[in-house]
This record gives C-alpha cells, sequence and structure tokens, in this order.
C-alpha cells in the first residue's frame, strides 16, 4: 500500500499519505492494533476510528510471482463489503503465532486473548491496498510480497492464510484517490502495482489519456502484468531491472500540463520521479511509499496538555505523545505508530509542532493545525491538543 492526494493543487509536488504495503511492514500494535485500555477510572479522550472492524474469510489465494500471492477475501455472514474507491487500503490483522483461524475455531479472530490451546495470541496490523474492482462488494482482493525482509506479518499471512481462514479487517480508507488531471502516469515498481490496478480502470473510464509503467526485475516478478497489458493494451508498459536502469527522464520528458503522476514502489522510486519531473510546470506527483518515514530530528522532552481538562504530562526524549497518553489511560485511535496512516491525526490547539510523519502535505504541515501523535513532536516546549 504505500500516498494520500490530499494535495492536489497545480504545480505542488504531493507528498501524499504513505502507506505500507509488504515490503516493510508495520511494527507490532499492542493489544487490538488500535489502542491500549483505559486505566481504571481513567475516561477515554478520543473515540475510536468511526470505521469499524470486519469479519472475513480468506475464500481464494492464488499465486501471482514466486513472492507474491493474492489472497481474495470476502465477508464472512455473506453480506456485502463496504464500498471503497480506487486507491483505497484496509488494515489487515494478522495472528503470528496461533493456528491459521477458520470459521469453527471459537476464538478465531481475537486479538490479545487466550484461545483453547491456552496460547496468547499476537496479532500484528498491516496495511494493504485493494486491488479489485470496486463495483464488486462481495469481496475485496489484496497481494502481499513475501519480502526477504519481513518483519512477520507478510510470512504469517502466505503461511496461515488459507482458504476458509477467518481475519480481521478494518473498512476501507482512501488516502491515494485519483485526483482530477488532464493526464495520467502511473508508475508501479513491483508489487506496488497493487493500488495502480483499479486506478489505471478508473483513468481508463474518464476518458483521459494515461499511461502505466511497470518496473520488476523480471516480467515474471511483476503481479498482474499479463492481466493489465491483456486489458489495457499499448497503455501498460514494462521495464526489466535487469536489462538496467530506466531512464526516467527519456521516459516522463515532456510531460502535459495538468499530468498527475502516481507513484508507488520500493526504495528510492518515488524520490527519484519527484526529482526527474521537478521543473516541468504544472505536473503533479502523488507517491505511496513502502517503507517508514526516516526521522533526522534530535528528540527532546516536552509538555503536551490536553484542552478538555488541563492535564498536562511530559513527553521524554525516548517515547511519543501517543504512548504517554495511553500510559495515563486516555484511549486514543492508532494503526501503524509509524506516521504511515493517519489514523491517530489529532488537533493542535496551542504549540509548535515538529512533524515527522508521511501523511500531511507541505501545505498541511505549514497550517500547524494537527499532528500525527505517534510519531510526530514539538519544537516550542509545550502542545495543546484539542483532546
Amino acid at each position: 500500500m504505500t500516498g494520500l492526494g490530499r494535495a492536489g493543487t497545480s504545480g505542488v509536488t504531493a507528498r501524499p499519505k504513505v502507506i505500507t504495503v509488504t515490503v516493510s511492514p508495520h511494527a507490532p500494535a499492542p493489544v487490538t492494533g488500535t489502542a491500549a485500555g483505559p486505566a481504571s477510572g481513567s475516561a477515554a479522550v478520543r473515540a475510536l476510528p468511526a470505521s469499524g472492524t470486519l469479519t472475513v474469510t480468506v475464500s481464494g489465494r492464488r499465486k501471482l510471482t514466486d513472492r507474491v500471492t493474492e489472497f481474495r477475501l470476502t465477508s464472512a455472514d455473506g453480506s456485502p463489503l463496504p464500498e471503497w474507491t480506487p486507491g483505497s487500503h484496509i488494515d489487515l490483522r494478522i495472528p503470528v503465532d496461533s493456528p491459521p483461524a477458520s470459521p469453527d475455531t471459537p476464538d478465531a479472530g481475537q486479538t490479545g486473548q487466550t484461545g483453547q490451546t491456552g496460547r496468547t495470541r499476537r496479532t500484528l496490523v498491516r496495511q494493504y491496498s485493494l486491488c479489485s474492482d470496486p463495483a464488486d462488494p462481495s469481496s475485496y482482493v489484496v497481494a502481499v510480497d513475501r519480502s526477504a525482509d519481513s518483519r512477520g506479518g507478510s510470512a504469517a499471512l502466505h503461511r496461515y492464510a488459507t482458504p476458509g481462514t477467518v481475519l480481521e479487517i478494518s473498512e476501507p480508507r482512501n488516502h491515494f484517490p485519483l485526483t482530477r488531471a488532464l493526464n495520467y502516469v502511473f508508475i508501479a515498481g513491483g508489487v506496488g502495482v497493487t493500488p495502480m490496478v483499479p486506478l489505471a480502470a478508473q483513468a481508463a473510464r474518464s476518458g483521459r489519456p494515461w499511461r502505466m509503467i511497470c518496473l520488476a526485475r523480471t516480467s515474471g516478478d511483476m503481479p498482474y502484468l499479463q492481466e493489465l497489458q491483456e486489458r489495457h493494451g499499448g497503455a501498460v508498459a514494462f521495464h526489466a531491472s535487469v536489462e538496467g536502469r530506466i531512464d526516467l527522464a527519456a521516459a516522463l520528458a515532456d510531460l502535459p500540463r495538468g499530468t498527475a503522476v502516481y507513484v508507488c514502489g520500493p526504495g528510492t522510486l518515488a524520490d527519484d520521479v519527484a526529482a526527474t519531473v521537478e521543473g516541468q510546470p504544472a505536473v503533479d506527483v502523488f507517491t505511496e511509499q513502502f517503507t517508514a518515514p526516516v526521522s533526522t530530528g534530535v528528540n527532546t522532552s516536552f509538555d503536551v496538555s490536553l484542552a478538555s481538562t488541563g492535564e498536562t504530562f511530559t513527553v521524554p526524549e525516548d517515547a511519543s505523545v501517543l504512548s504517554v497518553l495511553e500510559a495515563h489511560g486516555k484511549l486514543l485511535a492508532s494503526s501503524c505508530r509509524e506516521g504511515m496512516c493517519g489514523t491517530c491525526e489529532v488537533s493542535v490547539v496551542a504549540g509548535e509542532i515538529d512533524h515527522r510523519d508521511s501523511v500531511l502535505t507541505p501545505e498541511e504541515r505549514a497550517e500547524n493545525e494537527s499532528m500525527m501523535i505517534c510519531v510526530s513532536r514539538c519544537r516550542s516546549g509545550r502542545l495543546v491538543l484539542d483532546l
């Protein structure tokens, strides 16, 4: 999964929401993957996300490449799944230290609880782009790369998610929507093609000119390549990295004004594309990346106050605002804990924010109105949150 179309102003290189899909999955989430419960006698200060948790069954899986497997998810009770739009992703809760779940397993899908085996089920939360047809509410489809540097999520999903396995997911959220543009270019590196499949279909339906560039080591390593080329013909091109690096300057030369470039892939692909088109007028870049942002700032302690109660807590150098508030029994919405999903966004009443997320655009950061409390910090010594 990896962007956010929050900035669509012509001439602005958008740095959208970064959603990890497979290559560098999120750190384990506590207990439920959203928030720790309040301490005894302590009231919640913020409701959990409006989007609920859905129980789904793996109805099918298909091997796309040597490393990438497609999983089809259907509602456990057979009802239609919530609507979604191209570019959407879901949070998927993956049990990593328990046997495969099934509809007949009494504790299937329970997170952080002890099943009949007596083992506590540890759950990882990962985010995956939906790559099926939004017009079909009968199922969701995700494609997952079993990467060599996986911290457990993708490997566990490949190992446990067989037909009949019961899993919990969030309702879809879209931080990488198709913006209005005169022309589209989609650049997909490996499994980064997943959000591009429905985005390209939407662009095709719009009647606007578009093309896609797929990048992988070989054609056999590129998920959905054959299907995309059969469906869209010459609009989908492929470059094999075994033949050398792609010449982005040539591939992206002289883009028409009003072009939106969508990028999803590993490594420095997004930065390379943004640098390549930087001098071209009225060309926007929307990115979705695989890795969490690397902070170069120095951590210092600061105070954080809650506007509703006046309570003030100190955030030490080695802790986040989120972890400190949870330690004091505050129930807060969270998911990735790496500044990538936007779940923990909180409005700021006073204080200067040290933004360290991959969600807000430069313009939104400059407004100093909200922050991702899982990673962002304070420059002014004290923050007052609208909590």
